[in-house]
């Protein structure tokens, strides 16, 4: 099959690449997603990743850098393509797209469907305290992660200090695995499996307010929270009101040692790192 990809970062093409030609596959463009929304500009992070990708580029391969999903549908038009494979694009896709390949679009989905449908499931199984997350490959339709399932699998560990770093060389063996299985599938013409809804969560960006911990909250719903903001790194730690100072809270622990011990709604937490925060303003 004739594929092209669309995902976030330099070795995410990689490895959807890597999956793809070892399971005799093609592909024949790249997609990436300069800016959040359609329609909009790019930021600085994504023009250095766009660069980064051009240096990275296989020979002959094609970089798409589209605007709007109407111009998107546009340019994969030409491709001939049978599939796009999906993996953390920023925009919802429409039929526009959708249609242009002749086997539709899969996506990649760091859940077990349908739990965690939406943009951040990883961020929420953090916050929920999840022990593990799972992967799942399904075909993507008009709404968001609700698709029929093509793969699955879940036993990836969330450790206690998970970072992007640490959990991304735990996912791309199972995300390799399960894509061979999802492009056996396509190929075959497979419908795949259909969500069953009455399962289902959501995991939308997470809500502005968040971002100031609540000592009236559990120990454990604090230190998850503080984990969850600590995977999305340092500069997006939480802060916090100790006392007459404000800090940024970028690590706690749950049992006694070093750092600040403060008072939660039923157990203590403490601060292990911390760095000087200004106070939030308040919301309007």
């Amino acid at each position: 099959m004739r594929v092209a990809l669309a995902t976030f970062g330099v070795q995410e093409f990689a490895a959807l690449h890597a999956a793809c030609r070892e399971a005799g596959h093609v592909p024949v463009a790249y997609v990436y997603c300069r800016s959040m929304k359609p329609n909009s500009e790019p930021d600085a992070q994504a023009a250095a990743t766009a660069g980064q990708l051009v240096e990275a580029l296989p020979p002959g391969m094609d970089l798409l850098l589209p605007g709007s999903p109407e111009g998107l549908a546009g340019a994969l038009a030409g491709y001939r393509l049978d599939l796009m494979v999906v993996y953390g694009f920023n925009w919802k896709l429409p039929a526009s797209v959708l249609g242009v390949p002749r086997y539709g679009v899969v996506n990649i989905h760091t859940s077990l469907l349908p739990r965690y449908r939406g943009p951040a499931p990883v961020l929420w199984a953090i916050r929920n305290g999840d022990p593990e997350i799972g992967v799942t490959i399904h075909r993507m339709d008009e709404r968001f992660d609700t698709g029929p399932i093509l793969a699955q699998r879940g036993g990836i560990p969330l450790d206690e200090d998970v970072t992007p770093q640490r959990l991304w060389p735990l996912v791309r063996p199972v995300i390799r695995e399960l894509l061979w299985v999802a492009l056996e599938r396509v190929a075959s013409q497979d419908p795949g499996l259909p969500q069953d809804d009455t399962d289902a969560s959501w995991a939308g960006f997470i809500e502005p307010g968040f971002s100031v911990v609540d000592w009236s909250r559990s120990a454990r719903e604090i230190h998850n929270q503080v984990r969850m903001f600590a995977f999305m790194g340092r500069d997006h730690a939480p802060v916090a009101r100790v006392g007459e100072q404000w800090l940024a809270v970028l690590r706690t622990r749950l049992r006694p040692g070093d750092g600040l011990r403060v008072e939660c709604a039923d157990a203590p937490i403490w601060i292990v790192e911390s760095a000087p925060a200004i106070e939030p303003a308040a919301p309007r």
